[in-house]
C-alpha cells in the first residue's frame, strides 16, 4: 500500500485499494503529506470533520490557484495561457457567489417542483428503451448516461438532436486520464481540444440565445450580468460547461454505483424492490457510497493547525470526499450500504459555499429512476465485470452489464 497512489487515476478504478489507503490514513489521526515526481505536495485531508472544517472557512482556504491536482507540467502550462475554464468551482468569495445567483432560482424546490412531470416522464422513456432493449443490456450505457443528460439538457435548452454530442465532451473532459474515454490516445492536448469544441458549440448557443430569448438556463446565462458588467466569453461557456457536465456525470456516476451497492448488498436490494424504504432515502445512500467526485483542493492563505497538522500559508490540501464518507466516527457501518440510512451526513455535494448548486435536483432525478426501474422490473442481476473509469477526480461506473426481467 502506498499513500502515493492517491495521485494515480488507476487507484480510483479500483474501489477496494483506494479505500484501503485513506481508512489507513484515517486512522493516523493526522492530515498526511503526499510527496511525488509529477505533482507538487499537498495534504491529504481524509476526516469528515477536517474536511468541514477547510470548506467552511473560504478565507483561509482558497481554491483560485487550481481547484483540481494537477501535474506539474499542467500547471506550467496554465502559467502561460492563462485559465482554459472559468466555471464556479474555479472562484472564490464574493465572485463566486455573484455568479451562482444567475442561475440559483432554476435548481430551488419550489421551481423544480414545476418540472417535475417532464422529469418523470424522461424517467419512464429512458426505462421503456430499457426494456425494449433487454433482457441484457449495460445499465450505464443504457440508461445511467442518459435519464440526467436528457434532463439537465432539457433545463439547459439544448436541442435533442445535440445530447449524444454533449455526452461525447463530458466524457471526453472528465475521463481524459482514461485510455478508453480519451479522445484521442495519449494525447497532452485532448483537454484542449475538447474545450475549443465546447467555446465553438455555445458559442453559437449564446448567439441565438442573445437573438431569441427563451424560458431557459442557457438565456440566462447569455444574457446575465454580474456586477452589473456582461459576462466574458470565457465565463460564459465556462457556465454552460459546469451545468452540462456535473449536472449530469456525477448523477449518472450515483445513480449506477448506487445499483452496484444494491446487487452486491442483495438483502437491501430485496428491500427497496419490495417498496419497503423510501427511494429518496436510498438516493442519499448511493449518494455517499459512490462520491462521484473525488476531490477539490484548496489552498492556505495563513498559517494553521489542523488535526496536530501544522499549515503552513500557500500549502495545499486534498480534500477526500469518499475517504470523508466512510468516516468511522460519522458513520455507522460505514462500508454497509444502507438503502434507508438516516441521518447521512455525507459530503459528497461538499459543504459551505460551495455545496452543489443541483444537489436538490440530482437526489430528485435519482429518486424518479428508480422509482421507475423498480416499478418496471421484478429481477435484475450482473452478467459481467462492472469496470470504472480512470480518473483521481470525477469517477464513476463506465459499465455495469446486467440482466432485467420486466414485471
Amino acid at each position: 500500500m502506498r499513500y502515493e497512489d492517491l495521485v494515480e487515476h488507476s487507484t480510483y478504478a479500483n474501489e477496494t485499494y483506494y479505500h484501503a489507503i485513506t481508512a489507513d490514513m484515517r486512522k493516523k489521526n493526522t492530515l498526511v503529506r503526499i510527496e511525488t515526481d509529477d505533482y507538487k505536495p499537498f495534504w491529504a485531508v481524509t476526516k469528515h470533520a477536517d474536511i468541514i472544517e477547510v470548506e467552511r472557512q473560504n478565507a483561509l482556504f482558497t481554491n483560485t490557484l487550481n481547484s483540481v491536482l494537477e501535474t506539474k507540467e499542467t500547471e506550467a502550462t496554465l502559467d502561460e495561457t492563462g485559465p482554459w475554464l472559468k466555471t464556479l468551482i474555479h472562484m472564490d468569495e464574493p465572485e463566486h457567489s455573484a455568479f451562482r445567483l444567475l442561475t440559483r432560482e432554476w435548481f430551488l424546490p419550489q421551481n423544480l417542483k414545476k418540472i417535475e412531470p417532464e422529469i418523470k416522464e424522461i424517467a419512464y422513456d429512458v426505462i421503456t428503451q430499457m426494456l425494449e432493449k433487454g433482457p441484457e443490456i449495460d445499465f450505464v450505457k443504457d440508461v445511467a448516461v442518459w435519464f440526467p443528460l436528457k434532463v439537465i439538457m432539457m433545463i439547459l435548452g439544448i436541442p435533442e438532436k445535440d445530447e449524444a454530442l454533449m455526452l461525447k465532451l463530458t466524457q471526453e473532459l472528465l475521463g481524459d486520464n482514461d485510455p478508453e474515454m480519451q479522445r484521442v490516445a495519449s494525447e497532452k492536448n485532448n483537454t484542449i481540444m475538447t474545450i475549443a469544441d465546447y467555446f465553438s458549440y455555445f458559442t453559437e448557443i449564446t448567439k441565438d440565445r442573445r437573438e431569441k430569448p427563451s424560458r431557459d438556463v442557457a438565456s440566462v446565462i447569455a444574457n446575465g450580468t454580474v456586477d452589473g458588467r456582461d459576462l466574458t466569453e470565457l465565463e460564459t461557456v465556462s457556465y454552460y460547461v459546469i451545468i452540462a457536465t456535473a449536472g449530469h456525470d456525477t448523477t449518472s456516476s450515483a445513480s449506477a454505483g448506487g445499483l452496484l451497492a444494491m446487487l452486491e448488498h442483495p438483502e437491501e436490494l430485496k428491500r427497496v424492490m419490495t417498496g419497503e424504504v423510501d427511494l429518496a432515502l436510498t438516493a442519499e445512500e448511493a449518494i455517499r457510497w459512490t462520491s462521484p467526485v473525488k476531490h477539490f483542493m484548496r489552498y492556505a492563505t495563513q498559517d494553521y493547525e489542523i488535526r496536530n497538522t501544522k499549515i503552513s500559508k500557500n500549502d495545499a490540501l486534498m480534500m477526500l470526499y469518499p475517504s470523508g464518507n466512510r468516516d468511522e466516527e460519522v458513520f455507522d457501518l460505514p462500508f454497509d450500504f444502507i438503502a434507508d440510512r438516516r441521518p447521512n451526513r455525507h459530503l459528497a455535494f461538499g459543504h459551505g459555499a460551495h455545496h452543489c448548486l443541483g444537489n436538490i435536483l440530482a437526489k430528485l432525478e435519482m429518486k424518479f429512476l428508480y422509482q421507475e426501474l423498480f416499478h418496471r422490473i421484478n429481477h435484475i442481476e450482473i452478467i459481467g465485470q462492472p469496470r470504472m473509469v480512470e480518473s483521481n477526480f470525477v469517477t464513476g461506473l463506465k459499465s455495469l452489464p446486467v440482466r432485467i426481467k420486466a414485471r
